[in-house]
């Protein structure tokens, strides 16, 4: 069946997530304003869910969360007080501190979202983490590891926030014409987080704003016949990827090739997936093996991604 994702009797690993992956853990919901007694019950944010504490600080990291989480281009102080848990007038008093510090701009009367100077952070905190030296290493060894399968380095789009895209690759002697993709394929087809195990292993770990926001893209043209297609269908095999720590793909890019995906997370952030593909005719289900050498290949590189600094650079 082509929309299957795992092997029948695959190990289960437990997957760590934190807030860009859309799951955190429970915690004791901080103060907020008195809310209306005949409202429902809120479902939990996890921005709400942290604890805040009673610290300056841990609430304006709560109003930075609050926008990352809620999606969006915009929101007003009421919105992020409602999602914080914190007072509206807390909310207020930190976005036009943040306006000041150049973390926050008010776009429209009573509208307010991050500058982007909050993504200069990001890039800051990720330079000099993985170099090519270091993730051809990796893919190599997959690729040794496997036979020759074709081993691929997928990282979150800096720019979409909802897509991928290929960095590295170890294919020996072999070129996209070689697996029938033309660049074409390569922009429309493995660019969608849903579609292939490399994309949906790197959705699996994202906030449900985000997950919403691509299983409203419809389904990319030159997909294979394996794509999943039924959005409940794409769900359910997201939580499998969280439950077992892989994705398995039959024919979701292209016809006639089957994969296998491992997360690579970050500071227990999703930053991307490494792939392992091979032919069908090779692989018509991936080995415990084959599965095993492309998580291996995903845990070293995050690794990386949580590694300190040398002493005399402390």
């Amino acid at each position: 069946m082509g929309n299957r994702t795992t092997a029948p009797g695959a190990a289960a690993s437990a997957a760590a997530t934190a807030s860009a992956s859309g799951t955190a853990a429970t915690a004791q919901r901080s103060p907020g304003r008195a809310k209306n007694p005949g409202q429902a019950p809120k479902a939990a944010s996890t921005a709400g869910a942290r604890t805040s504490g009673s610290g300056h600080a841990e609430r304006v990291f709560l109003v930075q969360t609050a926008f990352a989480e809620l999606g969006g281009s915009a929101h007003g102080p009421g919105e992020i007080a409602e999602f914080t848990g914190l007072d509206d007038s807390v909310v207020y008093r930190i976005l036009q501190s943040g306006i000041y510090q150049r973390i926050f701009e008010r776009v429209d009367r009573g509208l307010y979202r991050l500058r982007t100077s909050a993504a200069q952070l990001a890039f800051s905190a990720l330079d000099h983490r993985l170099t090519g030296d270091t993730t051809q290493t990796a893919l190599r060894a997959l690729r040794e590891a496997t036979d020759g399968g074709l081993a691929f380095l997928y990282m979150v789009a800096p720019f979409s926030g909802a897509q991928r895209q290929c960095i590295d690759m170890a294919v020996g002697d072999s070129d996209l014409a070689e697996l029938g993709m033309t660049p074409r394929d390569v922009l429309s087809v493995t660019r969608s987080l849903r579609t292939g195990a490399s994309g949906r292993t790197i959705l699996a770990y994202l906030p449900p704003v985000l997950q919403q926001r691509v299983l409203a893209e419809p389904v990319p043209d030159q997909a294979g016949p394996g794509v999943f297609r039924d959005n409940d269908a794409l769900m359910a095999s997201l939580a499998e990827v969280r439950d077992l720590g892989h994705a398995l793909g039959y024919e979701e890019c292209m016809a006639g090739w089957n994969s296998c995906a491992a997360p690579i997370m970050w500071d227990g952030s999703i930053m991307g997936s490494v792939l392992l593909l091979k032919p069908k005719t090779v692989m018509p289900q991936p080995p415990e093996s084959a599965i095993e050498a492309t998580k291996e290949a995903a845990a070293e590189l995050s690794r990386y991604g949580a590694a300190r600094p040398p002493a005399n650079e402390a």
